[in-house]
């Protein structure tokens, strides 16, 4: 899909065909759409191919007039088994134009086309990168946030949990963790080869913003290091809480089977068709059966407080 915008006068306008100072944004693109945009404005073919390949890492490169930017920017998908990821953008500056170009849904390109984010314009190409660069590290802080809070609802339910479900949803969250580290440092490499590079034009006030960008991207850093380091540790401990919570039921399911089978034991014995001691008297008493049950609770009773003062029930 090809989206032509425009700000005018503070507005976001769509075209219905590319001229100056416009943003150009391919999403999910077809190889007939990359193929006409390639020919049309110019731009080298692989420039809008290479964002295309989920694996792609961040970097810049220079071709002639157009220079472009991989970055990798956050991706939540619900239905996904590993919900918290990370995919490609392709933002290629060219002489009069920007375009943007990626294989997925792009939740940093969507505040811009939709109106929500403020104070952007797609004439100041250059200011515009940044923005978007600032707002993929505003992004990566947003979900780093959310993991931590739902981080902070799994661990409730660990100390009761005998099951391996909350553990597993805390190794998802840990993968996402992985992902987002590696590519906000990946993007942080790239921003700094940005800053040292003379291709793109930036005033003192673009060069300031670009500042403010990186450490942004830096705190991301850092929170998605701390959370890892935390979500780890809590992986461990909370393998040994189930595993203990286990052990626990275990143990009180063994101590209930032995107080339950004393009584059983008495009743089986004097069941039996064989001499036993006191048995001639005993059965020819009125008050065998009720004999029989106070021995059998007897038993269970001392059992009970045996393994009380145990602590084994």
């Amino acid at each position: 899909m090809i989206q032509i915008l425009k700000t005018c006068n503070g507005t976001l306008n769509v075209l219905s065909r590319a001229e100056p100072d416009c943003w150009i944004n391919l999403a999910q693109p077809t190889i007939e759409e990359t193929t006409s945009i390639s020919r049309e404005l110019g731009i080298p073919l692989d420039f809008l191919t290479d964002p295309l390949d989920a694996d792609e890492t961040p970097r810049m490169d220079v071709d002639g007039p157009n220079m472009l930017m991989v970055v990798r920017t956050p991706r939540f998908d619900v239905d996904a088994e590993v919900q918290y990821t990370t995919v490609p953008l392709g933002i290629i500056l060219g002489p009069d134009r920007i375009v943007t170009v990626s294989a997925f849904k792009e939740d940093v390109l969507d505040v811009y086309t939709t109106g929500k984010a403020r104070n952007f314009s797609t004439v100041n190409r250059t200011h515009f990168v940044l923005h978007i660069l600032r707002m993929t590290s505003l992004l990566y802080l947003n979900h780093l946030k959310a993991i931590n809070k739902k981080t902070t609802g799994i661990e409730a339910e660990l100390h009761k949990s005998l099951t391996n479900e909350a553990l597993l949803h805390l190794l998802d969250l840990e993968k996402g963790l992985v992902f987002f580290t590696t590519s906000i440092r990946s993007n942080e490499l790239m921003m700094e080869r940005l800053q040292k590079s003379q291709q793109l034009k930036m005033s003192p006030e673009d060069q300031e913003f670009l500042e403010d960008v990186i450490v942004d991207n830096r705190q991301a850093i850092e929170m998605a290091d701390i959370y890892s380091n935390i979500l780890s540790g809590m992986m461990d401990a909370f393998a040994s809480i189930i595993s203990n919570n286990l052990s626990i039921v275990l143990k009180f399911l063994t101590s209930v089977t032995i107080i339950l089978m004393l009584p059983t034991l008495v009743a089986s014995i004097y069941g039996m068709n064989v001499p036993l001691p006191f048995r001639p008297g005993f059965l020819n008493s009125p008050h065998a059966f009720l004999i029989t049950m106070v021995g059998s609770i007897a038993l269970s009773v001392g059992s009970v407080i045996l393994f009380r003062k145990k602590h084994w029930l």
